[in-house]
């Protein structure tokens, strides 16, 4: 029974949802304020990608002295980049491991992405995770890789090793499917590698805002009055529809077979859910979007939007499945093509990360060589 005076942050994670930021920087860490976010605000584990990294080190704020050094040893701009990234997730994996180990490694995580040029190379994603995963040398560490086709065989093959993986950029509900096809297909290596499956954990990062974005942008283009009553509904009605999806699937003999070996499911990551239309409330992709089993990582605005005005009531997916079939229907039968957004929408996360890795890549270069020459 959850207390009526509960907050609704301590509302939500008794509903089964683990609360993740989405954010990091050496400031947060340092000042207190991750610490202070898990004891007082249910944060039980931490994301990051390639535009957090880039906000956090191109303010320079908090990396100075560890810039310096790496000028001096003369190294290069994306060992530099990939030395202050892990430095910073190693140290928000310790200041989250006493999570990690109360929960027997279900949260207390946090997760690093592959180079996001990588996203379309099996091989090279597979390589650098491995490594990212020896840079970081923490337990709770979960390496992050996105849905593209050729990030699915590299999720199989990262699982394979025994290696944590949170799947990043999943918008559509045929990918997620391949996504959680994949992940079973990596136990199912591991497995026969011998390998201890309960060390293993997963997330399945469902983006939802962007899909809000995209599909009420091509409603409003319509401007009829059937076209706008449906803006605000197809993320919604998306993710719920992945949660089905979900539940069938850790449902199945197949995972049944792996989880009498130790296996767990890999729960849904409910990301992207900063809303972007300021016409909708600030924390409409947190209450509605509360299942048992599933992670909800926030930015920092949100975080503190459902800490002092979230309205938490319970279980708000599982009843809605033919709600939202419903309402993608109506959005297709307008002429909106789901297939045409979400391939749209992969395409531009990984673009957009690619491209602000290559700015933080810029920005490093420049303080390494201001630096440098600061020292001779």
């Amino acid at each position: 029974m959850i207390e009526v005076t509960a907050t609704p942050l301590e509302r939500l994670s008794a509903e089964g949802v683990s609360i993740w930021l989405d954010d990091l920087s050496r400031k947060r860490l340092t000042s207190g304020n991750l610490a202070e976010l898990i004891a007082t605000q249910h944060v039980v584990g931490v994301t990051t990608n390639p535009s957090i990294f880039q906000a956090a080190i191109g303010s320079g704020e908090g990396y100075e002295e560890q810039l310096t050094d790496l000028a001096v040893r003369g190294v290069t701009v994306d060992e530099a980049v990939r030395m202050m990234t892990t430095a910073d997730v190693r140290d928000a994996a310790d200041v989250l491991r006493p999570v990690y180990d109360t929960s027997e490694g279900r949260d207390g995580r946090v997760s690093i992405e592959v180079d996001p040029r990588l996203a379309h190379e099996t091989a090279a994603t597979v390589a650098e995770a491995k490594q990212l995963f020896w840079l970081v040398d923490r337990p709770n560490v979960m390496i992050k890789i996105p849905a593209t086709k050729a990030g699915l065989p590299a999720i199989t093959e990262v699982v394979g090793l025994g290696i944590s993986v949170n799947v990043t950029l999943i918008f559509s509900l045929e990918r997620y499917a391949e996504v959680m096809d994949a992940y079973l297909a990596g136990l199912e290596k591991a497995r026969a590698a011998g390998l201890d499956l309960s060390t293993i954990h997963s997330v399945a990062s469902f983006f939802v805002s962007r899909v809000d974005s995209e599909i009420d942008r091509r409603l409003t283009a319509l401007g009829t009055a059937e076209a706008l009553a449906l803006k605000g509904r197809a993320a919604l009605a998306n993710a719920r529809l992945a949660y089905e999806a979900y539940e069938k699937v850790f449902a199945s003999e197949r995972f049944a077979a792996l989880q009498s070996a130790g296996a767990h499911r890999q729960r849904p990551l409910w990301a992207s859910t900063g809303v972007k239309d300021p016409a909708y409330k600030d924390t409409l992709y947190v209450d509605e979007l509360v299942a048992p089993g599933t992670v909800n990582t926030m930015p920092q605005a949100t975080l503190d939007a459902v800490a002092d005005h979230g309205v938490i009531t319970g279980d708000t997916v599982t009843g809605g499945y033919e709600a939202a079939r419903a309402d993608l229907d109506s959005v297709a039968a307008l002429g909106v093509s789901y297939d045409e957004v979400v391939t749209r929408l992969e395409q531009e996360g990984v673009d957009k990360f690619a491209v602000a890795w290559e700015d933080l890549l810029s920005a490093v270069k420049t303080s390494l060589e201001n630096k440098g020459a600061d020292s001779e």
